[in-house]
This record gives C-alpha cells, sequence and structure tokens, in this order.
C-alpha cells in the first residue's frame, strides 16, 4: 500500500465502519469580532464518516447552517488525532428520496436518531462535509508513518516538511 492508502485505512479503523463519531466542526461566525475581523464558530456534532465524507443529522436554521451558507469552507478535528478542512454542503431534508442510504445509515449509526431526528421536520437535513485536505497522526506508526498530511482532492500524502507543520 501506498502512503495515501495507509492514511485512508487509519481514518477508516477510527471512524468508518458505521461508527458515531463526535467531531468537533468549525465555522465562521457571521458577527466579527471587535475588531471587525471574522471569527471562528465551533461546535460539537455527531457524525459518520464514509468515503471521503463526513455526515451529520442537523436542523437547516440553526447557526451553523446559516454560516455555511454564507461561507460553506469548514474544519473538523476530532480526539483520534486528526484535523481536516473541508466543503460542507446541505444535502436536504432526510427523507428526501434521494436521501435514503443516509437516513438508513443515520438511523443504524446514531442510537438517539429515531428519538430525536425529528426527520417528518422538512428541516431536518443532512449536513456532508467533504474532506479537502488535513492531517492525522499515528502515534504507533501502525502503517510506518506518525503523521499524514492529506490531499483528498489528489489522492496524495504530502511529504513532512517545516512548510507542512515540520516531522515527526
Amino acid at each position: 500500500m501506498n502512503k495515501y492508502e495507509n492514511a485512508i485505512k487509519l481514518l477508516e479503523e477510527r471512524c468508518g465502519n458505521g461508527k458515531d463519531v463526535d467531531i468537533a466542526l468549525a465555522t465562521i461566525s457571521l458577527t466579527p469580532n471587535a475588531s471587525g475581523m471574522p471569527r471562528p464558530a465551533v461546535r460539537m456534532v455527531c457524525a459518520y464518516y464514509e468515503d471521503g465524507a463526513f455526515y451529520v443529522s442537523t436542523d437547516a436554521t440553526t447557526s451553523k447552517m446559516m454560516q455555511i451558507r454564507e461561507n460553506s469552507e469548514v474544519a473538523v478535528a476530532g480526539l483520534d488525532w486528526f484535523s481536516f478542512n473541508g466543503a460542507a454542503e446541505n444535502l436536504g431534508w432526510v427523507k428526501d428520496e434521494k436521501n435514503a442510504d443516509i437516513r438508513a445509515k443515520f438511523k443504524q449509526v446514531f442510537g438517539w436518531f429515531d428519538e430525536v431526528g425529528d426527520e417528518d421536520n422538512p428541516d431536518s437535513i443532512v449536513l456532508r462535509i467533504t474532506l479537502t485536505h488535513g492531517v492525522i497522526i499515528d502515534n504507533e506508526r501502525k502503517y510506518g508513518e506518525r503523521k499524514y498530511e492529506i490531499d483528498f482532492m489528489n489522492k496524495t500524502v504530502l511529504q513532512c516538511s517545516r512548510q507542512h507543520g515540520g516531522c515527526p
């Protein structure tokens, strides 16, 4: 396997295979700081990971969705030693026919979904976060490397350099 395949295998082990994963989701607040500069807004969300994307059940009227409408660039991080940038997209109502497979996975992965998913509400939507780049750390060096800086778009792992955060 090449480094990219190893990094993806590590990500799948930690976040994939039908796991409910708690991630920090960062957006850009619509309210600037005191100096008028943009500021981050971060919250914890439950997600599941599959094929380069995290999927989140949420309400279309939340502040995070208003922020995403203005700027779809987001960042996510998890306690399993990863942080990624990505593009967020509202896939629409969770009960829309096009979301049937995702809805089924929500029901399987999220034990709470049937009770609090509010899926009859048309504002109950699927948020997809397609990963673009980021870092996953493997302190055990299970696949040989300690740090993988992943470019999801080009399906590569960048060489370790000071420009990319230094070497282990």
